[in-house]
């Protein structure tokens, strides 16, 4: 994603346009067009320049969208298509991607929260999956791979869930859909 183009960024940009255009106006004597914009462009620049200090970019996508998108429309991958437009979007507030989440499975570190760094789309056999690759350095790998039963059942029915370990402090959990299976009928 591109960092110019997040939302913080959009509101600094407007701010700054109308500041700077108030102040010119100011100072060529147009009453009329430096005042309203000078009121409107200040409070914009700084509620701009608060979200950027609060802003949580959207992890590295791996994949495109494009190819997967028949097995993402299919009723066994909704929950993983809401995480992933959850987490591919611009955040504000938030020390991490998916933060209630990770601290209800008891996989959070005040002090080093684990942070979402890519996330990739797959196709298991048929069925929508996706690696969601996570820095953990205050969260051992052990923690993670505890919770590996119960990770799938946490972010929906019908997903299971696998940990791995990789090098420079980094767990991939990959969660996959499974179809509901059929009920019998007597």
């Amino acid at each position: 994603m591109n960092p110019l183009m997040s939302p913080g960024s959009l509101v600094t940009l407007a701010g700054t346009v109308l500041t700077v255009v108030g102040t010119i106006a100011y100072t060529g004597g147009n009453a009329n067009l430096s005042l309203p914009t000078i009121f409107y462009g200040i409070p914009i620049l700084l509620g701009g320049l608060a979200l950027k200090s609060s802003e949580l970019p959207p992890p590295q996508r791996l994949t495109p969208p494009g190819p997967f998108k028949d097995l993402r429309e299919e009723p066994a991958s909704e929950p993983l298509r809401k995480l992933v437009a959850d987490v591919c979007r611009w955040r504000y507030g938030q020390k991490a991607h998916l933060e209630s989440s990770l601290e209800a499975l008891k996989l959070w570190d005040e002090e080093a929260p684990p942070q979402l760094v890519s996330v990739a789309e797959l196709n298991c056999d048929g069925q929508y999956g996706l690696e969601l690759t996570f820095a953990c350095a205050g969260v051992k790998t052990a923690r993670w791979q505890d919770q590996e039963s119960r990770l799938g059942r946490f972010f929906g029915p019908n997903l299971s869930a696998s940990v791995e370990a990789l090098p420079a402090e980094q767990v991939r959990l990959t969660l996959r859909a499974h179809a509901p299976a059929a009920e019998n009928s007597p």
